[in-house]
Order: structure tokens, then C-alpha cells, then sequence
């Protein structure tokens, strides 16, 4: 089978970087990206041949995101008239776009609750074949073309059976023995992320003042710092970001993909933007496995309460594993899943509309 795979997002490489490495053996990939933040250097890094649809990239206001779909809409019904792939796999509206016009099985997936990206439901979804999401995400009315299953974005690279952290890697940077904190500013730009507020510099100031006190501290940050700040700036490796992160005493910031990964590895998260309580995966996370906390702005007060009741839990490291284990226990190896599933298209999302518990042999 010829299948054609679209990234997006730097996360999107490691979604699918482990179903990558499986479907290789026996299918044709054709791997198609846009120029986003680091997403080149990943592929790059993993010598995964790619495409750029994009190379001249985007801004991300209205006119930009218009005229930018336009352009990948059109590259990408080229690339599929050359290539003929017989089928389309993502996370990019282009898909189920250029899937319908020219009759081509298409995988939309995605984790976002409809309500926090509009936009997808209203370019995706009507236009995509099937919709694959995590149990706990809403996609409004596009319920009878979806197929849910149990598990994260995050646990398709950060499941056992695909990620074990190791003290070497960290060690290229400091010592991973000294107890260390990971904060992460985004830059909440995007065209969803309008409106959007999160940690703002004098948080940032009392966040840094309790935490200096416990151990050392590891900005990573997509926006600029004030110059009081960028002492505490680390510029990590892409490859190696999981593996630091893994032996954190603590994570904080306004990221969810990072807030996810937190949790997942069992790292305490705390959470810090509007996007708190609307996001469906996260707040299974939060609530249901109280592997991290959300707190919504404007709530510096909640936001410090909770970081130093967390530095004050003795036995923080024992209690986030066992309720790491916990969340393991319910969740199935979603690259296992997912590679299963596209190979046997379309029978798959049939099985699994009819058996959603088939999903539970992917452990």
C-alpha cells in the first residue's frame, strides 16, 4: 500500500515517528511536512525522507491561514496525482480535502476538543473519511465517522514499550542527581491561542524565587526572555527533550503538549493558561489520574499554593509514579494501535466501531 502521511506540528513527528518506523517494512511512505518551529530538524535528525509543502511558512492570522491552506491544498492534489497514493493520513485539513476530491481514503487525526480548534471542525471534519481521537475529546456532531480509543498523543512515543529515560543523555547538559525544575514559556500565537493568556512575567518571578530555593532551574522557552531570565535558559536538543524532562522534579508552564508529556512520564505538572478545563485529555490527566493540575488565569495565588504544597509532598516521586502506573494500567500503546490501524484500513474502523474493546490487545 502506498500511504501518504502530513505533519503539522513538531508533536505530530513523534506521534507518528514509531508508526513511521513500522510501516516502512511492508508499505510505500510518502512524508509530507510544513515548515513549523523544529519540525524539520526532527525529521532531519531521524533521517525520515520528506517533502516541505510549505517551505516559505505562514504567519497565523486569518489571511495567512487562508491563503496558506490554498497553497497546500493545491501541492498536495498535485503530489497525489503524481504518487497516487491509496491513502492519506494526518493531521493537516489538507487531507480530507484533497481525500474527497479525488476519491482517496483519508485518516484525520487529531486530541483537541472541537470547541478548542474551530477551525479543524469546520475544515476537517465535514471533508476527512474517518476521525481518530482519544476517548476523552469531543468532536461535536462528527461522532458517527469517528473512531475513539484509550489512550494520548503522548503514550504513541513515551510509553514503555517505546521510551526508557536515560541519565546519560541528561548528563550532556548537567547533572541529573541535583534536583532540577523544568519551566516552559510558549509563545501562544497560533490561531486558536487568540485570547489566550498564560504565565506572565511576574508569575514567572515568584515561580523562580520558590523554586531556587528546592533545586535548579531549566527555562525552555519559545518567546523572548526578560535578560534577568535567560541565565536560567537551556537549550536542549529536540531528540533529547523527553529524556531531561523524565528526570525533573517538576514541570511548570503554559504548554499543553509539555504539560501532557509531564504527566505521561510521571512528572508533576502544573499548568498555567485559559486552556484549562476545556481540553478533555488533560483534564482526564488532572482529574481523573492526578498526575498534574490545571489552573486557569488570572489565579497566581491558586497557581503558587499549589507549587509549594507540591514542593512540601515528601513523597512526591513515589506517589506521581504510582499514579503513572495507575493511568498505564487503563491506557493502551497507541502507536501499537495506530500502525495497526492504518495498515488494515478500512476493515479497521470497522472492527473497531462494532468492537471498540478489540483496542485492549494493543498493551
Amino acid at each position: 500500500m502506498k500511504i501518504l502521511v502530513y505533519l503539522h506540528h513538531p508533536a505530530h513527528f513523534h506521534l507518528f515517528k514509531n508508526v513511521l518506523s513500522k510501516l516502512r517494512f511492508e508499505h510505500e511512505i510518502i512524508v509530507l511536512a510544513t515548515k513549523k518551529d523544529i519540525l524539520e530538524q526532527l525529521l532531519k535528525n531521524a533521517g525520515i525522507p520528506y517533502f516541505n509543502i510549505l517551505p516559505e511558512g505562514r504567519r497565523d492570522n486569518k489571511f495567512s491561514i487562508a491563503l496558506g491552506l490554498l497553497k497546500q491544498d493545491i501541492r498536495l492534489l498535485n503530489i497525489c496525482l503524481k504518487k497516487k497514493p491509496d491513502l492519506l493520513v494526518g493531521t493537516s485539513t489538507e487531507i480530507a480535502h484533497i481525500g474527497r476530491l479525488l476519491n482517496i481514503k483519508s485518516i484525520f487525526v487529531n486530541e483537541d476538543d472541537i470547541n478548542v480548534v474551530p477551525l479543524v471542525g469546520k475544515l476537517a471534519y465535514p471533508f476527512a473519511e474517518t476521525i481518530v481521537v482519544p476517548d476523552v475529546c469531543d468532536v461535536g456532531k462528527f461522532n458517527y465517522k469517528t473512531v475513539f480509543y484509550s489512550s494520548y498523543h503522548e503514550l504513541a512515543y513515551l510509553h514503555p514499550n517505546h521510551f526508557t529515560p536515560l541519565k546519560n543523555v541528561v548528563q550532556k547538559y548537567f547533572s541529573p542527581d541535583i534536583p532540577y525544575f523544568i519551566i516552559r514559556f510558549a509563545k501562544l500565537e497560533a490561531h486558536h491561542d487568540k485570547g489566550i493568556k498564560g504565565i506572565d512575567t511576574n508569575i514567572a518571578k515568584d515561580i523562580i524565587r520558590l523554586l531556587s530555593k528546592e533545586g535548579d532551574i531549566y527555562i525552555s522557552s519559545e518567546r523572548e526572555l526578560e535578560e534577568e531570565y535567560e541565565k536560567y535558559r537551556i537549550n536542549i536538543s529536540p531528540n533529547d527533550m523527553h529524556h531531561v524532562m523524565a528526570f525533573s522534579n517538576l514541570y511548570i508552564g503554559d504548554s499543553q503538549t509539555m504539560a501532557a508529556e509531564a504527566g505521561v512520564l510521571g512528572v508533576p505538572f502544573i499548568r498555567y493558561n485559559d486552556f484549562v478545563g476545556r481540553i478533555g485529555y488533560l483534564r482526564e490527566l488532572e482529574e481523573k489520574y492526578q498526575l498534574g493540575y490545571g489552573i486557569k488565569p488570572p489565579n497566581p495565588t491558586m497557581l503558587l499554593k499549589k507549587l509549594k504544597e507540591l514542593l512540601l509532598t515528601n513523597d512526591r516521586e513515589e506517589l506521581f509514579k504510582g499514579r503513572r502506573n495507575n493511568m498505564l494500567l487503563d491506557k493502551i500503546d497507541y502507536s501499537k494501535f495506530l500502525t495497526w490501524f492504518i495498515e488494515n484500513y478500512p476493515t479497521s474502523a470497522d472492527i473497531m466501531k462494532e468492537n471498540p474493546e478489540y483496542q485492549h490487545r494493543f498493551r
